[in-house]
């Protein structure tokens, strides 16, 4: 069991050398972010975080919740975005990164409108993604779709 758990905490990307949870976490930290920027927490966001974090990270329900709980926690702690963003994009390629904008736009959707500070939350994390203006706009028009 403790070899189980040490692989665990040791999974990483070869390339990068950031631990798989910690890619996890900063996901989820993004998505809670953007849940949280509006101040009105609804149900259906928390419920799509979950969702998004299963099929995503192919987590089981609970391992969801409790890296959404995780992520909560770690938001109000940080003091920025930085930790968050640099976990992603020591990750991901620039598609992949597009295709989080795309879901933290659908996070935005989730109650049914974009209120302007998750658009300025959004708008500050693709920033920190270096993805494009452009790219910007096509995830926007992406979550629309979906």
């Amino acid at each position: 069991m403790l070899a189980k758990i040490k692989n665990w905490l040791c999974i990483s990307d070869q390339s990068s050398g950031i631990p798989k949870h910690e890619f996890n976490l900063a996901l989820g930290a993004l998505l809670v972010e953007v849940m949280q920027a509006d101040q009105n927490l609804h149900p259906e966001e928390q419920a799509l975080a979950i969702r998004v974090l299963q099929n995503r990270l192919a987590l089981t329900s609970q391992e969801a919740e409790e890296l959404v709980r995780d992520a909560k926690g770690k938001v109000d702690e940080a003091i920025d975005l930085y930790a968050f963003s640099k976990a992603i994009n020591n990750q991901t390629s620039s598609e992949e990164r597009i295709e989080i904008l795309t879901l933290l736009w659908q996070m935005a959707l989730a109650d049914g409108e974009i209120d302007s500070h998750e658009e300025h939350l959004i708008r500050r994390i693709a920033g920190l993604l270096y993805v494009t203006h452009e790219d910007f706009i096509v995830a926007k028009l992406r979550a629309n779709k979906g």
